[in-house]
This record gives structure tokens, sequence and C-alpha cells, in this order.
């Protein structure tokens, strides 16, 4: 995937464009990607990175969602569910089963767990990743040696699904690359083209790398934004009422023996009524998430005090050894694009995570709402619209089972295993110079020529990009990535031909926003 090919595919002005996508997180791969399936000619530009926002910052699961059933949104769970076990399957290399086990108090609890995980597990039909079992309280111990033990009558295990959320965005990026797509990072769209009907009938993107300005032509435009959904309908409608309401997230990372095993902890019920997860996540535990109503939308969110405080009081309740703020090696915070919901203080978990399409009068179709687990889903729904808008033949869409970049049923062993079929190549570059087989960290497994494969073939453009999304070491250690930030700067500029000028830019470019992975205090 090379942004400089991709590039002077613009520069053909003439060209239109069968779909347009405005955001390259979740939402806008998986229109593009459902769009390259049926044969559509496609476009897609992220005014950042590929997954910068939300999509790199979830609790890293592909799940029905058990907490969406317990609200009675059972169309939702069956949707998620399917798409959880077709994505298994397609994306082996970056997705795997991932047990969770809910500690039970009560014998109350252990009914009403036990009875609700078999309707999931039935739910999931032959796509099913395990079957939920009630388990004593020597075997929960076992298991989860770091659970808190007074009152402990058992546990109920359940299997999901876990992923890489970056890498995975990167994947379905690269699927319809190869595929033909056009796909573009840090290219900013600027303004909506119309004709004299006011039909969105193109874009003016600028290049947010050398500054330039281009204008294409397409069919049908796609506003996959998320949180910022808002300022592309704004674009198209001046003074247009808000329809995002972003609600923030916060996940602490921390090291694994404050949990213990390889099982994941679900703890169903917190004190406001939402769920809280301890997942074991390449080699660290992320325990995470909150609900937190916020006013603007921003590409980099900060974690609040009280959400920290939160999430490590609600997990001390469940640990035999309470895990403090000095103990955090990650903080991370992302924003979910819930729909604005129509009274007043309502409650955020209480909003349905299903997905909306909207069609404008413009036509402009704008995607909103959704969870990652169902990505593909809702670009299926929403190339379905190319029909009406272009009033074109449509062929069925065929993302179903494509199998996405990297599959292999031979999954390469440890950290190699997210790179699927391209780790070899990697090895062999690391091989071809000894100063590219060195580890970047001596904490992490990665080494510099993944740095070399990153800029090469994953459009890595910035420091921020590999040690983020390309490599997730900031989410992990933020401290271990702003070590590590002056290596790769060096490594980068020599591959891209940059300056001295440009390495220092960077490394104060990624200090700060390092620095907001940081716990203060």
């Amino acid at each position: 995937m090379k942004r400089e090919e991709n590039l002077k595919q613009l520069a053909n002005s003439s060209k239109i464009w069968d779909i347009a996508v405005i955001g390259g997180g979740s939402s806008g791969l998986g229109v593009a990607l459902d769009a390259i399936s049926r044969g559509l000619s496609v476009i897609l530009l992220e005014k950042s990175d590929f997954a910068k926002g939300t999509s790199s910052r979830s609790t890293k699961l592909v799940h029905g969602g058990v907490r969406y059933l317990a609200q009675g949104d059972v169309g939702l769970v069956f949707e998620a569910l399917k798409e959880r076990g077709k994505l298994l399957q397609n994306a082996p290399h970056l997705t795997q089963n991932q047990p969770f086990i809910i500690p039970i108090f009560s014998w109350f609890d252990r009914v009403q767990y036990s009875v609700g995980l078999k309707i999931y597990d039935w739910m999931a039909g032959k796509l099913r990743l395990g079957k939920s079992r009630f388990i004593s309280r020597e075997e929960t111990i076992k298991r989860l040696p770091a659970v808190k033990q007074k009152g402990l009558k058992g546990g109920v295990v359940y299997h999901d699904g876990q992923f890489d959320d970056a890498r995975l965005a990167l994947s379905i990026a690269m699927t319809a690359d190869d595929a033909g797509a056009c796909i573009l990072n840090y290219t900013a769209v600027k303004g909506l083209v119309k004709d004299e009907n006011g039909k969105v009938t193109g874009l003016k993107i600028r290049d947010e790398l050398d500054r330039k300005n281009y204008t294409l032509k397409a069919k049908m435009v796609v506003n996959a934004t998320g949180v910022f959904a808002d300022k592309i309908l704004q674009m198209d409608k001046p003074g247009s009422a808000k329809m995002i309401q972003p609600s923030q997230g916060i996940h602490l990372v921390m090291d694994l023996d404050f949990l213990g095993g390889k099982d994941a902890l679900m703890i169903p019920k917190t004190k406001d009524g939402r769920v809280l997860f301890a997942v074991p996540w390449q080699g660290k535990l992320v325990v995470g998430t909150t609900d937190t109503l916020r006013k603007k939308a921003k590409l980099e969110p900060e974690a609040m005090q009280k959400e920290i405080d939160f999430v490590l009081e609600t997990a001390a309740g469940y640990l035999t050894k309470a895990p403090t703020r000095a103990d955090v090696k990650a903080v991370f915070a992302g924003l979910r694009p819930l729909a604005r919901p129509k009274e007043e203080g309502a409650k955020t978990k209480e909003i349905s995570r299903s997905h909306k399409v909207i069609l404008s009068e413009s036509k402009l179709v704008t995607l909103t709402g959704g969870k990652w687990t169902t990505f593909r889903k809702m670009g299926e729904d929403t190339v379905n619209y190319f029909q009406q808008i272009a009033e074109e033949h449509l062929a069925p869409s065929a993302s179903l089972d494509m199998k996405l970049h990297g599959h292999t049923t031979k999954i390469p062993t440890g950290h190699w295993a997210g790179y699927g079929s391209d780790a070899k190549a990697i090895q062999n570059l690391a091989k071809s110079q000894a100063e590219l087989a060195e580890k970047i960290h001596p904490d992490f497994p990665n080494l510099m020529a993944e740095v070399v494969w990153a800029v090469e073939n994953e459009m890595a453009v910035k420091v921020e990009d590999v040690l983020s999304r390309r490599i997730r070491m900031l989410i992990l250690d933020a401290k271990a990535a702003m070590d590590s930030a002056e290596k790769i700067a060096r490594i980068m500029a020599e591959q891209l031909k940059k300056d001295e000028q440009w390495i220092q830019q960077e490394l104060e470019d990624f200090r700060k926003v390092a620095e907001k992975y940081l716990i203060k205090g």
C-alpha cells in the first residue's frame, strides 16, 4: 500500500469514482471493503492516519455484546454474533477466541448469568466460539489467581472474540487497496462539490503533507467520520442540528499479574450500571471502560481524573491486589459516536449501539453509530444506497466471506501473528541488515525491520503512526514508547528522505501526544 502511487490517481481530475468515502476508521473502511467487493471504484480519504480516533482505542473485543442482550437489543446481538464469527474466520491472524469469567458471589447471580449466557451461545449458532458453563470456586481461583476470594461461590465462563483494532483497520485498508481501491491517509476533505440542483457530486481535498489541493468527482459520497460526522454535515448544510453525542470511554493498561492467568474478567454491574472488563492483551492487562458524555469531539481525547479513579476503584473491588495510579503503564481514551438522544438527560449506556444510515437532501450519505464488530455490515448497509443515488445496477455484497490482508492458515507465533502472511517478509528484512534485527525497546519483541516495513508497505509517515498503530507500544507502555521515539524517527527519516529538522519536529509532536497517555501524579 503505497501513498505516493495512490496520490497519483488524484491527478486525473476527469475520473468519476463510484464511491468516495470520508473517514478511515472502522466505519469508512467497512464501506470501502464492501464497495470494492461489489466491483465499484472506491476512494477513501482519511484526514490523519487510519484508525487514529476511536477505532484504535477500543476494549479490543469482537463481541456480540452481553450487556446489549441484557438491555433487550436482540437484533443487534444477533447481527454482531454473526459478524464476530465471520471476522474470526476472515482475519485469524488478528483475532482470537478469548474466554471470560464472571465471578459469582450469590446463587441468584449464578442462575441469572448462566441462563443469559446460554441464550448468548444459542444466538451465535454454528459460529459459537465455545460453550458457557458454571465453574466451581476452586476452578475460578485457579484460572483467575488474583480474583478476590471473600464470598466467591464460583464463576461463569463464556467466550467472545479479541482483536488488534488498529492493525485490523490497516488490514482492511490493505485488502481494499489490494483489490484496486485508492486508499489515502493524511488527506483532508475541505469542501463538498455540488451540481446546479444541489446534489453532492465530488469533494475538494488537500494533501496534509505537501499541502497540494485536488478536486475529485464521485457518484456517491459517504460521510463516515464517526464523532466528527457533524462537521461534514455542516459543510453540506450550515446550521444543521447536531446529530452526534460523543461519549468517552477510557482504558487503563497495567501488568498482567494484577489478574493472572489467560482468562479475562468481566464485571457485569458497576456502580454506574455499566460492565467493566479486565482483558489480557499483548502481554498486558487492559481494564475499562467508562461512559462519560463530552461536549466536543477531539482527535486526541484525554482521560479525566474521575474516570481513572472509577476504573481503579471498581477493579480494586474484585482483585486481591488493588492497582494504583503508579501501576498504570498507559491510559487511553476514545469517543463513541452515539446518536444524540431526543430527550435531555438520557443515559448513554441506554442509547442503542445500532448504526444508522442517513440520506441528506443533497444525496450525501452519512453512516453513524455502530460498533467495531459490525463494521462490515455497516458498510454493506451504506453501499446499498448506491443503486438509489447513482440509479445504476448494484451487484450483491460479497464482503462477508472476504479474507483480509495477511490471512493465513499457518499463524506465525508470538507478536508476528498480527502480520499473518507478511511476517516472513519482515523477518527476512531483519536478516538483511544487523541494524534491522535490533529490538526497538528491550521490553518489547518488535524489531527495527517492522518500522521499515510500516513505512514501505503500510503508509506510516509519522512516528506516532508506527508507535501507536503499526506496533502498539504507545498504548501498552507510554514511557517505553517515548524512550523509543528517537530511534524510530531516525530510521524513518532515512526511509522518507527527511532532514534533522523533520526528526526534531516529529519528536516534539510525538512527545505532546504521548504525554496524554501517562497518568499524572
